[in-house]
């Protein structure tokens, strides 16, 4: 336990962040670094003696919050983040990039601000690169089996971690021209700078992970000759087919997907273009989606240089405090303010895009919408409250729908989908073809980063316990558990 009375007299304080006038004209992450340093000791000894720790079912890894919050009130960065690694592979990504579920399900959280667990999470790791306690860690010895990982992103890259170190012989497939999958080429540098994805990847080499990129299963190599190939296989693909806006005008020119968006600003910063070639600069943005990937495009239209950014959304505004229906601990869909909003623009709720009108020359320039409202289950249209805004670059946020199915890949494995358009799998993570096996997205559906690690990592287990007839590999989750995120 850490200070025993460390939440009587320690408030609530999180990472602070550089102004904004300041970081809209760069891409670095929005936080001033070193600013949790002096702070971090006493936020983590905000960590109560609850008794049950809820936050480790709020946290799909069952991450060791409390041992960890112990370690890093103490300052004993060395065996933080011995703890902090042994539920999760890349603390890096979640302590930038999750949610933090954990935090709803915080003990303190039912009558105070909770424990500001990821902040303690990123300072842990981040300590330890600096601190060089990160280290390559190779098998001990070699199990003679192979394993083809099909994507990079952070269920594929946890799965192939964990069958390396088990001592396989680990190839992941990756179809873009760099590792990470949406990490890299999805969250935009100021969510998080890509040297953080650069250096785990070389330390998965060092342990004897091996990597291929430019390489699509199903179109560039045949998915059923890749399974004679290894003696299993691990489908990370994600489920990247994004849902659409079938309104007229939807084949206007400066219309696209927030995944045609966002990745081109990407390449800008990894220096293999000089400018992206959708740019909002001096363009009035509509983003459509009011989720994180949404927010993603405000920011990212607040870099180039918008002339407006407004993003809508069709549910009712969120409201600030828990609702009788989302009672602690479960994870409450709230009003929340990202870095993003901090930095301008205007949300707009209860609204439906009927139609897009363009100019004669085909593209964009207003969208026309209307308010709405739930009514017996079903969104309704309110008569009279049809309006338009400018629009001449949108950006349709909106979700997806399930696993790719144009390459092939579904195809040629043969694998078998679910309801909802992703693999099926059963309690070991094995897809209906023998040695096949899914985790994450393309298992799952969209979901959270920290649920893409924990997937990658039970898929591993999974796998491991195919190939060898058991496994001593850890095993966070069991593929249709919930516990309390979403």
């Amino acid at each position: 336990m850490a200070d025993p009375k460390g939440f009587l007299h320690t408030d609530r304080e999180v990472a602070q962040s550089r102004p904004v006038e300041e970081r809209v004209k760069d891409w670095n992450e929005v936080y001033v670094p070193g600013s949790l340093l002096p702070i971090v000791s006493k936020q983590a000894g905000r960590c109560m003696d609850c008794g049950i720790p809820f936050c480790h079912q709020g946290c799909p890894l069952g991450n060791l919050i409390p041992e960890w919050n112990d370690y890093a009130y103490r300052e004993d960065w060395s065996a933080a983040i011995e703890r902090l690694h042994a539920t999760n592979n890349f603390p890096e990504f979640t302590g930038r990039l999750c949610p933090a579920p954990c935090e709803s399900a915080c003990v303190l959280g039912i009558n105070q601000p909770p424990v500001t667990i990821k902040n303690v999470e990123v300072t842990i790791i981040d300590k330890a690169w600096d601190n060089g306690h990160v280290t390559p860690q190779p098998p001990e010895r070699l199990s003679g089996k192979t394993v083809a990982v099909i994507g990079s992103g952070p269920a594929g890259l946890a799965a192939a971690q964990q069958l390396t170190r088990a001592g396989h012989t680990v190839v992941v497939y990756e179809r873009a021209d760099r590792l990470g999958g949406l990490l890299r080429y999805g969250i935009p540098e100021f969510k998080m700078e890509k040297r953080h994805i650069n250096r785990r990847v070389e330390q998965m080499r060092a342990e004897g992970t091996k990597f291929r990129t430019e390489v699509e299963v199903g179109r560039d190599i045949d998915a059923k000759k890749l399974r004679k190939r290894h003696d299993a296989v691990v489908i990370a693909a994600g489920a990247t087919t994004a849902r659409d806006l079938p309104v007229p005008g939807r084949e206007l020119g400066g219309i696209h997907q927030a995944m045609e968006y966002l990745p081109l600003s990407n390449k800008v910063q990894e220096g293999d273009l000089t400018v992206s070639p959708i740019s909002a600069e001096g363009k009035h943005v509509v983003v459509i989606g009011g989720g994180d990937t949404g927010a993603d495009c405000v920011g990212t239209a607040h870099r180039q240089g918008a002339a407006s950014v407004t993003q809508l959304e069709i549910m009712p505004k969120p409201g600030e405090e828990r609702g009788p229906d989302q009672p602690w601990p479960t994870f409450p869909m709230l009003y929340k303010v990202s870095s993003a909003h901090e930095e301008g623009g205007e949300r707009v709720y209860s609204v439906s895009t009927t139609h897009f009108e363009g100019d004669e020359d085909g593209n964009v320039q207003w969208l026309h919408l209307v308010e709405v409202e739930m009514k017996d289950g079903k969104m309704e249209q309110k008569a009279g409250t049809e309006r338009k805004i400018p629009a001449q670059l949108v950006t349709l946020a909106m979700g997806f729908t399930g696993v790719d199915r144009e390459n092939g890949l579904v195809e040629q494995f043969g694998v078998e989908l679910d309801e909802r358009g992703n693999v099926a799998r059963d309690s070991n993570y094995a897809t209906s073809v023998d040695g096949v096996f899914v985790a994450g997205d393309a298992g799952r559906g969209q979901s959270l980063i920290v649920w893409a690690i924990a997937e990658g990592r039970s898929a591993a287990k999974g796998v491991d316990r195919h190939l060898m007839g058991a496994s001593a590999l850890p095993s966070p989750i069991g593929p249709n558990d919930r516990a309390m995120a979403v």
